[in-house]
């Protein structure tokens, strides 16, 4: 497991999928805003975007667990790790140029309490430190304040805007581009 301050990354379990699908699949308006394409109801013999798989090279796919001593509960006798508090994927690792996308999804009850700027720390240090990677890069609905603010704390720079580049719910909205390279996350 990858350790930040707060999380952990780890590999998705099985018990994480109906958790995750419950939360941030089936939660329709989070779920259009997040995602490339457009919302489906998954039923219950299909998979679930969510579903324990191999993954294929140019993507990596974690878990975030809360850790047990910064859960507001504190820390549960028997159990390191804390409660699973959302996910976080690296797509479109691209080999050749070392670069990725990040992106992060947080269950509703984990919001809001610093823990996405340390999972974007986290998905850092693994893309910079373990995959080699010189480039990530974050894509954000320009309202979507969460997650700019933690992408910026990490020291991601808003590099620009998409104007109207994002079909949401029967309009379209802005994407912001946020980069971050190896070096500045390095002297960070």
């Amino acid at each position: 497991m990858l350790r930040g301050e707060k999380v952990g990354l780890r590999a998705r379990h099985e018990a994480d999928v109906p958790i995750l699908h419950a939360e941030l699949h089936d939660d329709v308006a989070t779920r259009s805003r997040g995602g490339r394409r457009p919302w489906r109801p998954i039923s219950p013999g299909d998979l679930s975007p969510f579903a324990v798989s191999a993954s294929p090279e140019d993507v990596a796919r974690f878990s975030v667990v809360e850790l047990a001593d910064t859960a507001p509960d504190g820390p549960t006798i028997g159990d390191p790790i804390g409660e699973l508090a959302g996910e976080a994927t690296l797509w479109g690792i691209d080999t050749h140029n070392r670069s990725a996308h990040l992106g992060i999804a947080l269950r509703p009850g984990h919001r809001g309490r610093g823990l996405g700027a340390d999972t974007v720390n986290v998905l850092c240090g693994y893309g910079f430190t373990i995959r080699g990677l010189n480039r990530l890069q974050v894509d954000t609905l320009a309202d979507n304040t969460a997650m700019i603010n933690a992408a910026v704390r990490v020291g991601f720079l808003v590099e620009g805007t998409l104007r109207r580049a994002a079909w949401v719910s029967g309009e379209f909205l802005d994407e912001v581009v946020l980069g971050l390279l190896a070096a500045e996350w390095a002297a960070s």
